[in-house]
């Protein structure tokens, strides 16, 4: 259905998701208290634009066409990241530790190493608290978040199908659990040469705080640890770490649990509103939702509200990504209908492993990452069995062509970091971010961050791995 869908929609059906984009991108900077009240509204505007005219024209298919993207794929979008948002949200980690170049450094590289086992977003949701408070004495602090949503957020999310939503679908058609760990290669290089910018970003702000006297701290401490004791309203007691709500760790290994049970458990399906939906799929989302309830009722509400904890990042993902979601449908559904499609000049230029590697991941920039390596993965299926059953062509795909699917899942995972839009966690970290008092880029001076930073980064990736 969805191929068929996409032989017939015009390219002028992406216009609406073009619409949300920019409003997205231009909104805050143009007319921001009209978008801090409005945004759901625009959101929501910006959907009906595109499901309207989509039901009118296509009746029922179009009908089972939002249906399904809403039911199978935003309503579990928003459970997962929701669960994850409210268990990393109960975990409070206390340090004395001073936001130093190092200190920095080693939040950021253990972050990285963490993302893999427990999601982008699990390790975004639990660090990047804790990552704002070591720095709150520190002026410059919007480029440290910058580097915190490539390297946490996205990038350090590769190696296995826990990371990122993209490698999770991969695993659910076929792909071995622990066959991306073939991508640690291409990541440690993203990763090492983020690090390496990111110190030197970090000093030339030090030294430039150190200069105006803006710094509160003696950021030249041997090892950047200062003891303090601030009592009641957040104290360390003195000590270097302290974790509060740990019993959360417990719940994120249920997520981790209940996903991994979702992939590998087939059962029978049930039909919701006409979209067909596996039981382990049910299953998952309602442990999902209990898991976010107990996680609730667990923590104290003190924990909470120390770690500055509010709805206000996830209803910001549950507004703007409703709208991303409708709105995109139509580009999605003409990619997947391949060269039958409008965008066909796109899948029938896409031959060689350096170009699944930009092309992926330079719409997973702005579609959702998950469904485009869907596609591209599927796209070069066609390309080498066309005619094979799923199952054993990506068992023949692994063997002969593993350096396709190594280029499809780094350009899926890596690229995500490239707007704010491209993995869910970027918007997080940005939201609660700025509800910390940083002042974060625009979407377009992001841009400017992601494409000369990383851009060049995927460029040497390109040349090691890919050609």
């Amino acid at each position: 259905m969805e191929h068929s869908l996409g032989t017939l929609l015009p390219l002028y059906s992406v216009i609406p998701f073009v619409g949300m984009l920019l409003s997205i991108a231009l909104g805050p900077v143009l007319f921001p208290k009209f978008w801090h009240h409005h945004f759901g509204k625009v959101s929501a505007a910006w959907a009906a634009l595109l499901a309207v005219p989509l039901i009118v024209v296509n009746g029922k298919q179009g009908v089972d066409e939002l249906l399904h993207l809403l039911i199978a794929d935003y309503v579990p979008f928003i459970i997962l990241i929701g669960s994850l948002f409210t268990v990393g949200g109960g975990i409070l980690v206390r340090t004395s530790l001073k936001g130093t170049t190092w200190v920095n450094a080693g939040f950021l590289s253990i972050g990285a190493i963490v993302a893999s086992w427990m999601g982008t977003t699990g390790a975004a949701m639990l660090l990047i608290r804790p990552f704002l408070r070591v720095n709150k004495d520190r002026k410059y602090k919007a480029f440290m978040v910058v580097f915190f949503i490539f390297m946490v957020a996205n990038v350090g999310g590769a190696l296995t199908p826990l990371g990122d939503p993209p490698l999770f679908l991969g695993f659910l058609h076929g792909v071995p659990f622990f066959w991306t760990l073939r991508l640690i290669a291409p990541m440690f290089v993203v990763l090492a040469g983020l690090l390496l910018i990111y110190i030197a970003f970090d000093k030339y702000y030090l030294a430039k705080e150190q200069k105006e006297g803006s710094l509160a701290f003696a950021s030249s401490s041997d090892d950047g640890i200062v003891t303090r004791d601030i009592s009641s309203g957040g104290s360390t007691s003195g000590k270097k770490l302290e974790i509060l709500g740990a019993q959360n760790f417990i719940l994120l290994a249920a997520i981790i649990g209940v996903i991994l049970f979702s992939g590998y458990v087939k059962m029978s399906e049930v039909s919701i509103l006409g979209v067909h939906l596996g039981w382990q799929d049910v299953i998952r989302n309602l442990v999902l939702v209990a898991i976010m309830v107990i996680s609730m009722k667990i923590t104290s509400k003190a924990v909470r509200e120390e770690n500055e904890y509010s709805w206000g990042p996830i209803l910001e993902i549950v507004y703007l990504f409703f709208g991303i979601f409708v709105t995109m449908a139509p580009a999605l559904a003409i990619l997947k209908a391949g060269e039958s499609g409008a965008l066909s000049f796109i899948t029938a230029a896409v031959k060689e492993p350096a170009q699944y590697f930009w092309i992926t991941g330079a719409l997973s920039s702005f579609l959702d990452n998950a469904p485009t390596y869907l596609t591209f993965f599927s796209t070069a299926l066609g390309q080498f069995y066309p005619g094979m059953a799923e199952a054993p062509a990506v068992a023949q795909f692994l063997v002969d062509k593993p350096l396709y699917l190594l280029a499809i899942s780094a350009g899926s995972v890596f690229f995500g970091a490239v707007t704010y839009i491209g993995n869910a966690p970027n918007f997080m970290v940005r939201s609660i971010a700025e509800e910390s008092g940083v002042k974060m880029p625009s979407f377009f001076g992001y841009m400017v961050y992601s494409f000369c930073i990383l851009l060049p980064l995927f460029g040497i990736v390109t040349w090691l791995f890919f050609l």
